[in-house]
């Protein structure tokens, strides 16, 4: 294990302001958000909606790193360059998201435990191989009545320590991924609660695993009321709230933190990033940073339409939520920000709420 590569690695994912994009979606999940538009949900159309997002002009001067899906790293642009040379000539560092998706947690009804240690690390090697220098895994807690259980919050928390040892064991950055999920009624304290718990578990088999803090980045959801809550708080509680928990629960060891996005509106979730970095960089030990996926891809998808026609004006509107997400890191991001994209990328972002 080269420990200061990978130490290297976390931080260069956290530097300069920059965040993560997440286009990592498993086939299945981005054929439905095809079907959903109207656009084949074919190999070929998922292989040209991944091209008009790496071949986005100026994306490096906002995206540090990009999560790639097994299908996607192994892909070409139509002219035959494949997709990890146009990242790193942009200045991207390629990750790749390595576990095989959550099922259900035998004995743990509504819960959910996610898989693919087996052969973990022969795809870590080949991976490396191919140019990964981080992956992802991603765990998914559900909040409800009696859930999340304490035997569902360790099962998956063992899970992500044993990925996280075996990425290092790799010379592999792993993002370690815990998401309570925000589906449901439960309240902002109930959410912070659970997260919390989820954290300190999380960390508690880190150590365990001798996973190197530094050389990892942790990939929370912020804290946020059920989306079918008729309450909802505004941007500097949700913020908080969030940065209130982490203080709580993650080592100042660890070099970044790249809040998942969850299906939060776009523009909703560069507002809360903003406020954690407005009022909090100066005073948290780790980077807040983003790591997302539909909060920046959904505008230029909806944009997209499978239409060769549109792919510029969809890569502008790609590019926008980038920089708009790299001025929340700032602290810089204002509504104001919004005006300055065309019409049709303004109506797309209006759209996806």
């Amino acid at each position: 294990m080269n420990t200061q590569q990978l130490m290297d690695t976390a931080k260069a994912l956290v530097a300069d302001d920059k965040g993560l994009l997440a286009m990592d979606e498993s086939n299945p999940t981005c054929n439905k958000r095809f079907a959903r538009l109207g656009i084949p949900q074919t190999e070929e159309a998922r292989r040209a909606y991944r091209e008009l997002i790496v071949t986005t002009p100026g994306l490096g001067e906002s995206i540090s790193g990009v999560i790639l899906y097994d299908e996607t790293i192994r892909q070409k642009k139509e002219d035959g360059t494949p997709f990890l040379k146009v990242i790193t000539d942009a200045g991207i560092i390629p990750g790749i998201k390595v576990d095989t998706g959550a099922k259900a947690l035998a004995g743990h009804h509504g819960e959910k435990v996610t898989e693919g240690l087996d052969g973990l690390r022969g795809r870590l090697a080949e991976y490396s191989q191919m140019g990964a220098r981080f992956a992802k895994w991603r765990a998914v807690i559900a909040v409800g009545d009696g859930i999340p259980s304490g035997g569902c919050i360790e099962a998956n928390a063992h899970a992500l320590a044993r990925y996280a040892a075996l990425c290092q064991e790799a010379g592999v950055v792993p993002v370690v991924e815990p998401e309570v999920l925000m589906d449901g009624e439960h309240t902002l304290e109930r959410c912070r609660e659970v997260t919390e718990q989820v954290l300190r578990m999380g960390f508690n088999q880190l150590y365990t695993q001798r996973v190197m803090l530094e050389g990892m980045i942790l990939k929370p959801n912020m804290v946020l009321p059920g989306l079918t809550r008729a309450q909802h708080e505004d941007v500097n509680e949700v913020a908080d709230a969030t940065v209130r928990c982490l203080l709580q629960a993650v080592p100042a060891a660890v070099p970044g933190i790249a809040f998942l996005s969850g299906g939060q509106p776009s523009e909703l979730a560069s507002a809360r990033l903003n406020a954690m970095n407005l009022r909090f960089k100066s005073r948290v030990p780790w980077a807040l940073a983003f790591s997302f996926a539909r909060a920046i891809q959904q505008p230029a998808l909806e944009i997209w339409q499978g239409q060769q026609a549109n792919v510029s004006a969809a890569q502008q509107a790609l590019c926008h939520r980038a920089r708009c997400n790299r001025a929340a890191r700032r602290g810089e991001y204002t509504p104001a920000m919004e005006l300055e994209v065309g019409p049709e990328q303004r109506h797309a972002a209006q759209a996806s709420h």
